[in-house]
Formats: structure tokens, sequence, C-alpha cells
């Protein structure tokens, strides 16, 4: 059986390909594949794995033997899954891979900006301790966590994980209504309430129709001059000119971004340009410790064996 890894360098180095290699001996593994070859090298393939190549209807139309596509992330934006049931091929995300690394990422940049890491590390390589009539320095605001309001717009596997991890610290968690709903359930606040109410708020919900720019400069108005945002989701679900405007008119407090709408940002971004300390922007890394990257390869091969055995184990078609 004829078996393609299309993308293997965008799950990072030193991973276990072996329970996948246990299945399809004959898996060839590429680095990176350009939009051009991927024809070519899907074409004969019984099994096809990937994380961000998009398989289009086009594509799809001329892989007669294709039987089945496995993604190594939750999302399944770049596969056309109606080209994918009509084709008969069976396509499987990977779930509850990268919950702790995730959450992990967002305690972490939450701690950095509210006890204000940064500021006071620098301040010390610059000399300003050393400098002090005090024992310490008091430049700059620390917050405890117990004090605050996280709001959870999303509230999946990741949305459910950094609330607890919120509730372990003390913090007051409210979860907003699912977008694109009139109706809030009672466990829930309508998305207004949790903009208003929060010292925090953690996206994870997916981009979507009713998602897509949820957060621009009308909801940044409705939020806490002390708000903090952290969005380890989609980048499209802030407007990236907005939020450079709130945080450097003090709008809101500060913000943890590690997604932008395009990625790589070979264009820019303006948060990108934004030179203020009450910004963190990482390269998409919030899901990629090293557990977690395993994981989502083991999640692959237990994909896999579900589907030789005839079961639906994270079908999505």
């Amino acid at each position: 059986m004829k078996a393609v890894f299309l993308d293997w360098a965008t799950m990072g180095p030193d991973l276990d390909v072996g329970q996948l290699r246990a299945l399809l001996p004959d898996l060839e593994v590429f680095e990176a594949t350009e939009a051009r070859d991927v024809a070519a090298r899907i074409r004969d393939a019984e099994f096809v794995f990937a994380n961000k190549i998009r398989l289009t209807d086009e594509l799809l139309n001329d892989c007669s033997r294709l039987r089945f596509i496995g993604l190594t992330a939750t999302g399944t934006d770049n596969v056309d899954l109606d080209a994918a049931r009509r084709h008969g091929v069976a396509v499987c995300n990977i779930r509850a891979y990268c919950t702790q690394s995730v959450t992990e990422h967002v305690f972490a940049c939450l701690l950095g900006l509210t006890h204000s890491i940064n500021r006071y590390a620098a301040d010390v390589r610059a000399g300003e301790w050393q400098k002090s009539e005090d024992f310490c320095l008091l430049s700059y605001p620390i917050r405890e966590l117990s004090a605050m309001t996280l709001g959870i717009v999303g509230y999946g596997e990741l949305g459910k994980g950094v609330a607890a991890a919120g509730a372990v610290f003390g913090m007051e968690v409210i979860v907003a209504a699912r977008a694109g709903t009139n109706e809030v359930p009672d466990n829930r606040v309508s998305f207004d309430e949790l903009l208003a109410r929060s010292d925090v708020i953690s996206l994870h919900c997916p981009l979507n129709a009713n998602t897509r720019g949820l957060i621009g400069a009308a909801e940044f108005r409705k939020m806490k001059s002390g708000a903090i945002l952290i969005n380890t989701a989609r980048g499209g679900l802030v407007d990236s000119a907005a939020l450079a405007s709130a945080l450097g008119s003090g709008e809101i407090a500060a913000a943890a971004i590690d997604v932008l709408a395009e990625e790589p940002p070979v264009r820019g971004d303006p948060l990108l340009d934004y030179d203020g300390d009450n910004l963190i922007v990482t390269p998409h890394i919030a899901w990629a410790t090293n557990e977690a990257r395993q994981a989502a390869i083991d999640e692959l091969a237990a994909n896999v064996r579900s589907f030789f055995d005839g079961s639906d184990r994270n079908r999505v078609v």
C-alpha cells in the first residue's frame, strides 16, 4: 500500500514514526511538498498524510486509489470534505493531543504579562535594581490571577483545559455562548457580557463565518481597560490593526498572540510592527511541545489502525 506524508517538516524534529511505519511499511515521507508537486505525489497513493497541505476536489478527482486522508491537526479546512465524501475517501483528524501544551502556553504568557516578568528582567539587565534605594523594585504592576475573571470563547477540548487551569489558580471562569446563536444556556454568558466582565479573554473557537473578525475595534471598546487578550486559536478571529491600536492607546492592557491571519506573515502584519512591551507575539507554537507533537503522530497511527479494523475513530468523513 502506497502511503505518503506530504509535509513532515511542519511537525518538527526528533519524532518517532515507528507506529505509523509498522502499519504502512512503504510510507514515503517528504519534508515539504510544493503545491505544484502534490498531484504527482498523491496520484497512486492509498493513504495520504498532511498537516497544512491543501487537498482540493481537483486533486482528489485524480486519485482513484486513495482510501484515507490523515491530518495531523484538528482543523480540516485544508481538505475539501464534500469531495472526499463523493470519492469515498475517509478523512480523519486528531483531537485532544495538545491540550496540555496549549494550556501551559496560555498561562506562561498570562503569568509573564500579569507579573511583568520581561519588564523587570530588562530593568535588572539595565542596572536599575543595582541603583535601587530599597531591597526590591516595584516599577510595574503585579497582579494575582486569583483576583481575575477568565473569559473562555470556544469551549471545546482546549477551552475546557484552559478553564480548568484557571480554576486551579482561583480565577472566576465564565464561558461565552456559541458564536452565531442568540441562545445563552444557563451555564454560559453572552459574548457582550464576557467582554465586559473578563480580565482575561482566551480564544479557542474555530474560524468560520460566525467567528471571522470576532474581535475588532467595537469589541475592544467593550472590554475593561485592564483586560488581557490571548489568542492561540486562529489569527482571523482578531483584527490585528484594531488590536495594535487598542494596545497603543491603553484601551486594553495587554495581549498574547500565537496566530496571525497569514502564516507565515510574509506580507507583514500590524502586530509585527508594534513595539510596546504589553504585547507577546509567538510563531504558532502553543501546540508544539515535544510531547504534543509526538502525541499527534501517535494519534495519526491510531486512526490508521482503527481504519484497518473497520471502526470510525476521529472520522470527519
